[in-house]
């Protein structure tokens, strides 16, 4: 396997894991820790996530629990959800915040399903620019004589089949997904 087709398979895997990352932060029915991670707090002046400063759990299927690691920091904490537009109202006994992650409306499932599918695309147009990029690379190789014609035919067609695998698996990523959010 030639350089050019290891790193296009390392940027394949760092797209693939992007679009799981960005997808764990769409709300789903059930109460996920993942939710919070584009929350920032001011924390001393400061933007940090929210996962720095508080553990998050999810004690119950609906409900989120962030016990900050300092309790003077709960108000900024407080602040930070509400002004992160989830949709949820933080309770704050004191100690901890409690998070109560309402059910989802038939046409926000929808509109959730239309980001998930975008994430989905953005991923598969990342890829294709991979792609690109890796015949590119190939196509200089052999005009400057490093690759031979049927090399780089070959190699060509492995990238494609790569290419392929990974455009399949971003398909079988988003429809998990998409059955996630619809499931009631």
């Amino acid at each position: 396997m030639s350089n050019v087709q290891e790193v296009l398979e390392q940027k394949m895997i760092k797209t693939i894991s992007v679009l799981k990352e960005e997808l764990g932060t769409v709300r789903a029915g059930r109460a996920n820790p993942t939710l919070l991670d584009k929350v920032m707090v001011d924390y001393y002046g400061s933007p940090a996530p929210i996962k720095n400063l508080a553990n998050i759990s999810a004690p119950e299927p609906r409900t989120l629990l962030i016990a900050p690691f300092d309790p003077k920091t709960i108000a900024d904490i407080e602040k930070a959800i509400n002004n992160a537009n989830l949709g949820m109202a933080p309770s704050n006994d004191g100690k901890a915040i409690r998070l109560s992650v309402p059910q989802l409306t038939e046409e926000r499932r929808k509109e959730l399903t239309k980001t998930v599918k975008k994430y989905g695309e953005d991923a598969k147009v990342a890829v294709r620019n991979e792609r690109r990029d890796a015949n590119d690379e190939l196509k200089k190789l052999e005009k400057s004589g490093e690759l031979s014609e049927d090399d780089l035919k070959k190699q060509l067609d492995q990238i494609q089949k790569k290419i392929d695998k990974s455009m399949k698996d971003i398909d079988d990523i988003v429809a998990a997904k998409e059955k996630d959010i619809l499931e009631i």
